[in-house]
């Protein structure tokens, strides 16, 4: 695949994670291979650090409990070279205890194969886990 047919992929990604109760399609976009790793340390931000597809998506389906409506996953900026794709991104959710979860991230994905192999995810561990992991 070519750098615009990976920034698309990326897009359609993003697109597909952000609709409620859409887990089949969005982890359709990710290779069963693929792993997905999160900044920060796992003893003070649970997410933090490396997953499989399948404990991803558990991961975010754990998550419907707090945010029922979904996370909207919006890309502002991409950039792409060979296989790897850049994308600047923010994310918007309301919560079931009224609060706001609204963070910045940097993410590079490594596409083959017309698949997501491989995500290093950058965002505010802290925010999130006071947004979306305390009562």
């Amino acid at each position: 695949m070519g750098i615009e047919q990976n920034k698309q992929l990326v897009a359609d990604f993003m697109a597909a994670f952000s609709k409620k109760d859409n887990v089949k399609e969005w982890s359709a976009f990710m290779d069963d291979s693929a792993t997905w790793w999160i900044i920060g340390k796992p003893d003070r931000f649970p997410a933090a650090g490396t997953k499989t597809k399948a404990e991803f998506v558990d991961l975010i389906q754990s998550l419907s409990a707090v945010v029922p409506e979904g996370i909207q996953l919006v890309p502002k900026k991409m950039i792409a070279e060979g296989d790897a794709v850049a994308v600047e991104a923010v994310s918007f959710a309301d919560t079931t205890t009224g609060k706001r979860y609204e963070n910045q991230y940097h993410i590079l994905m490594e596409i083959r194969d017309n698949r997501i192999q491989a995500v290093r995810e950058y965002l505010d561990p802290m925010h999130a886990k006071e947004i979306l992991m305390e009562p």
